[in-house]
């Protein structure tokens, strides 16, 4: 059986440190998500792709998409980067975000009739920028511990 050791994962953060960066990188995304879903997209989505959307989210689906990209940004970007800085963690995870996202809308774009350019464009700037934020949030939280 595989254990998942924190420091080790962290390269050199304490528990405490990873057990911060953990918290602070699973609020700051949700919170960024959840305003930009909730509040700030808006139209965007509805425009392009309304016809394509469910009247109310699959949550399973939708749980299950926040856990697997947390765990993932937690294991590539955060952790083993906090101890390089905040700026270091929020460069790595912009580009994490940049390539999860573009995997998302290219896709997308490349087998769906109503998805466009636009769309495209939009979430992977989003998803880049939510990244880079939470991940920075992770790394500046781990200093704490």
């Amino acid at each position: 059986m595989v254990e998942f050791n924190a420091a080790q994962a962290g390269r050199g953060l304490s528990g405490k440190a990873a057990l911060y960066a953990v918290a602070a990188t699973a609020v700051a995304f949700s919170v960024l998500d959840a305003t930009w879903l909730g509040f700030a997209s808006g139209d965007i989505y509805i425009r392009d792709i309304g016809a394509l959307m469910l009247p109310t989210p699959r949550w399973d689906a939708a749980i299950l998409f926040y856990l697997i990209y947390l765990a993932a940004t937690l294991f590539f970007v955060v952790l083993p980067n906090a101890s390089k800085g905040v700026a270091a963690t929020a460069l790595r995870g912009a580009f994490f975000g940049f390539a999860a996202y573009a995997t998302y809308d290219l896709t997308n774009l490349a087998t769906l009739e109503a998805f466009t350019w636009r769309l495209s464009l939009i979430d992977m700037a989003w998803g880049t920028f939510a990244t880079a934020l939470a991940s920075a949030a992770g790394a500046a939280a781990a200093r704490l511990g």
